[in-house]
């Protein structure tokens, strides 16, 4: 408890500081799909945060070098796991800071009914562009997911590789066996939070559709409510990955891990 209460200090004290980056450094800034724009505390600084704050909270920190599949594998996630309305402005900043693991993963938004709010706010011209976001957002997901699980059974297979080479081979050093069974932890973490947020967009569309069709019933309501349940179809295929299972427990040799764990990038 004692720990707990410190690390939840220390939580409090590197939010803070990011906070207030984010709001004097202009770094909410976004570029392609959704990443930080090229800026010093999105390409240094937060990334140094939050490998110190997982190493602090006793979850696993690789520093071996990203892949090429590891790194597709982080682009491709990062819509998935921000707000999908650029207007939940407070969302996406908590989201950005899980990204870094500065932040717990339980530190982002659940509320279902953030993504329908976002939606109408503001002035339209016609209820037509709220249904056709909805249709846009859904389709968009689920090809993002489908990309998403080729991108993650790459990493997975090469997980398996990597285990299989560490247990066979007598070459390796004692100081390269942590980091390589810390990484294979970091990517099942990173592919359990997409399928996580996965199932919450799918209930933040559902929710928005429901209401859109109470406040302003349309034609465009089919057209949406095909595209989430398409989405539905095949989120749940693209979530059946066959995982090795070294996420939240102890291996052979591997380290313990507590509490989710995201992902270096």
């Amino acid at each position: 408890m004692r720990k707990a209460g410190r690390h939840l200090v220390v939580s409090r004290s590197i939010l803070a500081a990011a906070l207030s980056c984010l709001a004097l450094a202009g770094c909410s800034t976004t570029g392609d799909l959704g990443r930080p724009r090229p800026n010093i505390f999105a390409d240094q600084i937060a990334p140094a945060l939050g490998e110190w704050a997982a190493r602090f909270g006793g979850d696993a920190a690789s520093w071996f070098h990203l892949t090429d599949d590891e790194e597709r594998l982080r682009a491709r996630a990062w819509r998935l796991v921000l707000p999908a309305h650029e207007r939940s402005d407070v969302d996406r900043e908590l989201a950005k800071l899980a990204h870094s693991r500065i932040l717990p993963t339980e530190g982002q938004a659940g509320d279902i009914a953030a993504y329908h709010r976002a939606l109408t706010s503001g002035s339209f011209a016609s209820q037509a562009s709220r249904y056709n976001r909805l249709s846009e957002d859904a389709n968009g997901d689920r090809l993002l997911l489908r990309e998403f699980r080729a991108n993650a059974l790459r990493v997975i297979n090469a997980d398996r590789a990597r285990l299989r080479a560490l247990d066979a081979s007598q070459l390796v050093p004692p100081e390269q066996r942590d980091p390589a069974y810390d990484r294979v932890v970091e990517n099942e973490g990173l592919m359990l939070w997409v399928c996580e947020r996965a199932r919450f967009r799918l209930k933040s569309y559902r929710y928005s559709l429901d209401n859109l069709v109470v406040e302003m019933p349309s034609r465009e309501a089919i057209r949406a409510e095909r595209a989430i349940m398409a989405l539905e179809s095949d989120a749940g295929p693209a979530c059946d990955l066959p995982l090795i299972g070294v996420f939240g427990r102890r291996g052979e040799g591997a380290p313990a891990t507590r509490g989710p764990v995201v992902y270096k990038g």
